[in-house]
């Protein structure tokens, strides 16, 4: 059985926050793997709050110091509903990253990461807008909206068409499921409850780009 290292490159919800188990998506995906028979070791590199401009400056080193040459490696990219967030801080009151910045920006990441191996990427997943903006601490606030994580999602999932980069649209099919509104309301309108990791897991699992990427195709 060949093993296979995956980095995966996010955010908070990359990296599990609201997760009661600790576990996130990620790990969650690779438990399901190991089950299946796949060797897979998961490398989460989710940073809260991360955009496509703050991950530009740390991914790569991340990976070249976890996907070694001498193994099959992959990539797989979570990033872009901070990028439409609107920022309220000393530093700004406006969105974050605009749309015209991260999507290129996410495309040259993920060209770049195939070096390492086959490269995914996931998209944004909804919020509860009752329950935003969120603040982390005092003088800084993040909002969230529906519209405009859709935008961002259309965008990227067309331009990754353009590119050849699989891509998973998470929005479309949750944005209309009850149970992933209820995930996010046990938790903080952003960040699903592991509940909620779990069904992304699945979406991941079920996902024929994830599923030809272990097969090695």
């Amino acid at each position: 059985m060949d093993q296979i290292r995956i980095g995966f490159i996010g955010d908070s919800i990359t990296h599990g926050t609201g997760d009661e188990t600790l576990l996130g998506w990620p790990l969650r995906v690779g438990q399901a793997e190991r089950g299946n028979g796949h060797d897979v070791v998961v490398y989460n590199i989710g940073v809260r709050a991360d955009t496509s401009e703050l991950a530009a400056a740390r991914w790569e080193a991340e990976c070249a110091a976890r996907l070694q040459p001498a193994y099959r490696c992959a990539t797989v990219f979570a990033l872009g509903i901070n990028d439409s967030a609107h920022e309220k801080s000393p530093e700004r009151d406006g969105v974050r990253v605009p749309l015209e910045q991260s999507a290129p920006r996410m495309i040259g990441m993920i060209q770049a990461a195939r070096r390492f191996g086959a490269s995914l990427w996931v998209g944004p997943t909804p919020v509860v807008e009752d329950m935003m903006p969120l603040s982390p601490f005092a003088g800084l606030s993040f909002n969230f909206s529906n519209a405009d994580i859709a935008r961002y999602n259309a965008a990227y999932g067309e331009q990754a068409a353009a590119a050849g980069i699989p891509y998973l649209d998470l929005y479309t099919p949750f944005s209309r499921d009850s149970r992933w509104e209820a995930c996010l309301r046990a938790s903080d309108g952003l960040h699903p409850n592991a509940e909620g990791y779990q069904m992304m897991a699945q979406q991941v699992g079920a996902w024929p780009a994830w599923r030809a990427m272990l097969a090695g195709k």
